[in-house]
């Protein structure tokens, strides 16, 4: 052994101690066991009824079987030939099309709202805040059904466009605009809250000096606001586009059971059709969707602050 060794011994390693002896790890032990149970049993029981055979009567039988997902692009024929069918898939592009312009409408709004929320003083912010989460304490069945009352033949909206000449007896229900309408307004408050949050912790100053550089205000919004508060409006867009993927209520009610969603048609498979393996690959599907439009959100997100 050289002097430099006896002289300078090598420094030991810091003793990390193992999971089962940490005391987080036993402390965070039963939000495990029932995040678990709560969610990673019920997704497996799912995916297990989806590869499932349909009964004769309902229900399943535990016999592997991918007929159900591909049902949902194939249907066989009366010959016993798979016949492409696309109804599925159009309500799936539907329901896209839907939730994209549902996120996209309560971004439009959300963006100045919060900004006027952000730069009020204390009292009149917490009041302002308090009337946008006002709807959450009323059920969601009373808050379509009034869209309903509102939107409905003879309802406060056709009458007053009856006045500039609309045909009396107009309605605007069970269509896709009644179903957009009553997810902009349920999931409104969803993107009102993150932006704002992103928005109250923005640096006047920076805006101030955007004005001073002879920025007008929509170059100010475009080049300054959005950019700092880009979190905020990511997770409102994640917190509206997800549950908007799998409303039911809206399209059930306000599109009367005639524009579905995906959401809609797996309560119908589950309920009056009677088919709960097709139901199960449609959740599966809508499932892997949203899971895809996550990673790609996180990935994005992961990207942009690496090169920031």
């Amino acid at each position: 052994m050289s002097d430099s060794a006896l002289h300078n011994p090598p420094l030991d390693r810091p003793h990390r101690p193992r999971p089962w002896h940490n005391l987080p790890f036993w402390g965070l032990l039963p939000t495990w066991v029932l995040m678990g149970f709560a969610l990673l049993v019920p997704v497996v029981i799912v995916a297990a009824v989806s590869v499932a055979t349909r009964g004769t009567h309902g229900g399943f039988t535990w016999d592997f079987n991918l007929a159900s997902y591909r049902q949902i692009l194939f249907n066989e024929g009366w010959t016993g030939e798979m016949e492409f069918t696309p109804q599925y898939l159009m309500i799936i592009a539907r329901t896209f099309v839907l939730a994209g312009a549902t996120t996209l409408i309560c971004l439009i709004f959300a963006v100045p709202v919060a900004y006027f929320i952000a730069r009020q003083t204390a009292g009149t912010k917490a009041v302002l805040i308090y009337l946008v989460t006002l709807p959450f304490w009323v059920s969601m069945i009373l808050r379509v059904y009034a869209w309903m009352i509102i939107l409905g033949r003879g309802g406060p909206l056709p009458r007053f466009l009856e006045s500039f000449g609309l045909p009396p007896g107009t309605s605007f229900m069970f269509n896709d605009f009644a179903t957009l309408t009553a997810m902009v307004y349920t999931y409104m408050p969803l993107m009102v809250l993150p932006v704002f949050a992103s928005i109250e912790k923005l640096d006047v100053t920076l805006i101030e000096a955007a004005h001073d550089l002879y920025a007008n205000r929509w170059t100010t919004v475009r080049k300054v606001i959005l950019p700092l508060t880009a979190p905020g409006i990511v997770s409102g867009a994640i917190l509206v586009f997800v549950p908007s993927l799998g409303a039911v209520l809206e399209p059930t009610l306000m599109g009367g059971g005639k524009q579905m969603m995906m959401g809609s048609l797996i309560q119908l498979q589950f309920g009056g059709g009677r088919n709960w393996p097709f139901g199960a690959a449609i959740a599966m599907t809508l499932m892997c969707f949203v899971v895809i439009f996550l990673i790609f959100t996180a990935h994005r997100a992961a990207r942009k602050g690496d090169v920031a």
